[in-house]
């Protein structure tokens, strides 16, 4: 039946929607800029082909013994230099917001020094400490020599775990600074202490602003930790140089390294991600997509019909 009238539209002719084209914009700047930078990757991954690189050595070393061993030893240097500088940073944080002012000020002290420094020079200093210290000598505790108290081991440690906790000091501070102070007099209207209502009201609160960049200081503590090859830490960049200065592969073994830092940035990636996530519920209207639901969605809106 012809639509050429409708009610109450004074005798108008009305178009039917369903007889309306839409024509979509044509975006050229996209397009243009878009096969622009798939020309610079083709051009990219083609000079990597025509290089002189070795690529047998990489896939033949990738995952060899030593190196293994090494990924190995930077994810266990990473994790507990992670867990000293996010314990310590707490003790920071609490310092620095204390009323007193010796431990407010070294508190201060402290995040000034390891966050002016580089990691670098921390680790060298460490490393070098028995040039100034020959003996540790705690009185009725421990006597040792410094050369056998730091190892490459301990050096990268405290020069990892140290520098990290003065980020994390800050990163506490601003997720304490946010939770309302009416939570505190609240507790404190309650009868608790003050170190009660740190841990079982600040805290816990806190934490929906303190894990999300802590879970970033992890990835990039992961990438850091190659700074440990200073100290002669047997990592994995420091396997891999091993292996390329014997086999003459040097670049080909820092492919090797690359590799498994990108894997291993990768799944410390995601987990981020859905770390997040987790604690975006509740201050977020809509959670963002995870990957899954995002290609399912494509998916989906690929199957679907065009309407004319």
């Amino acid at each position: 039946m012809p639509a050429d009238t409708a009610p109450g539209s004074g005798g108008a002719a009305v178009i039917p929607a369903g007889a309306v084209k839409a024509i979509p914009v044509r975006h050229w700047g996209r397009l243009l800029s878009g096969v622009i930078v798939v020309a610079l990757l083709v051009a990219l991954v083609y000079a990597f082909a025509q290089g002189n690189v070795q690529w047998h050595a990489v896939s033949d070393k990738l995952f060899d013994g030593s190196v293994m061993k090494g990924a190995g030893r930077t994810l266990l240097i990473t994790v507990l230099s992670m867990v000293l500088g996010v314990v310590l940073g707490v003790i920071l944080s609490v310092m620095r917001m204390s009323k007193n002012p010796v431990t407010s000020g070294v508190a201060w002290l402290y995040i000034w020094f390891f966050r002016g420094t580089p990691v670098y020079v921390q680790l060298l200093l460490w490393f070098n400490l028995a040039l100034i210290f020959p003996i540790l000598n705690i009185p009725f505790i421990y006597k040792n020599e410094m050369t056998d108290v730091m190892t490459p081991f301990m050096c990268a440690l405290l020069g990892l775990g140290l520098n990290e906790a003065a980020y994390m000091a800050e990163i506490c501070r601003a997720g304490i600074q946010s939770v309302d102070e009416g939570q505190t007099e609240a507790s404190h209207a309650l009868g608790m202490t003050q170190g009660k209502t740190m841990r079982r009201v600040v805290l816990p609160q806190a934490l929906r602003v303190i894990i999300p960049p802590t879970g970033n200081e992890f990835i990039n503590m992961l990438k850091t930790s190659s700074l440990v090859v200073a100290v002669t830490y047997p990592d994995l960049l420091r396997a891999t140089s091993s292996i390329g200065s014997t086999s003459y592969a040097v670049m080909e073994m820092l492919f090797v390294a690359s590799i498994w830092y990108i894997a291993m940035t990768s799944v410390f990636s995601v987990g981020q991600f859905y770390l997040e996530r987790r604690y975006a519920r509740g201050t977020s209207r809509s959670l963002a997509a995870t990957p899954w639901q995002k290609v399912k969605a494509n998916m989906a809106s690929l199957r679907s019909p065009r309407s004319a």
